[in-house]
């Protein structure tokens, strides 16, 4: 009995280590912030969130959201409009939001959406296109496959909802890498 306790032991012990390597770390990180590239007027869509109908950019960004806690964090700097009268500006846009995208895009078997979005509650842009968000955007349901990250339109109420910039170059992580 001793000697197959000691023969199992160690398969248990690596079944073991190799479940808890196959999770994904729980924080994804976006080094970046881009804005939207688009044509005037022009939908470009994420999944089912509508973007802006003008170009933006970003000078600099970077966000991060730990799927198991939902603590989140975001800053933009230079976020602006390019082209038409509100070029190099924020135009008429005072306040954005943050917001996790889990599912980017996929169904149910019976064809149904199991995208799930999430967001931080509104902050103000500033005239020079800065904005940013350390707290908690609530309970993410799991799983959050393909996470994606947006800077949506808080205000004006006209075009709420719209994304405006989005996080690029993503990893994940075990640890969150801002302060919260």
């Amino acid at each position: 009995m001793k000697k197959l306790i000691t023969m199992l032991l160690p398969l248990v012990l690596a079944s073991s280590a190799m479940a808890v390597c196959a999770q994904s770390p729980p924080v994804a990180n976006w080094a970046s912030i881009v804005g939207v590239i688009t044509a005037q007027n022009v939908d470009n869509p994420v999944a089912d969130v509508h973007s802006g109908t003008f170009a933006w950019s970003a000078r600099s960004g970077r966000a991060a959201v730990n799927l198991n806690t939902g603590a989140a964090f975001f800053s933009v700097t230079g976020l602006v409009i390019n082209g038409t009268a509100f070029s190099g500006t924020p135009g008429p846009v005072t306040k954005v939001t943050g917001t996790l995208v889990c599912n980017a895009g996929e169904t149910d078997n019976q064809g149904m959406s199991t995208e799930k979005v999430y967001d931080t509650v509104p902050v103000t842009l500033n005239a020079s296109g800065n904005a940013g968000f350390s707290g908690n955007i609530g309970h993410i349901a799991s799983p959050c496959s393909n996470p994606l990250f947006l800077i949506r339109i808080a205000q004006p109420a006209g075009a709420a909802g719209r994304w405006i910039a989005t996080g690029a170059v993503r990893s994940m992580t075990d640890h969150f890498p801002y302060q919260y």
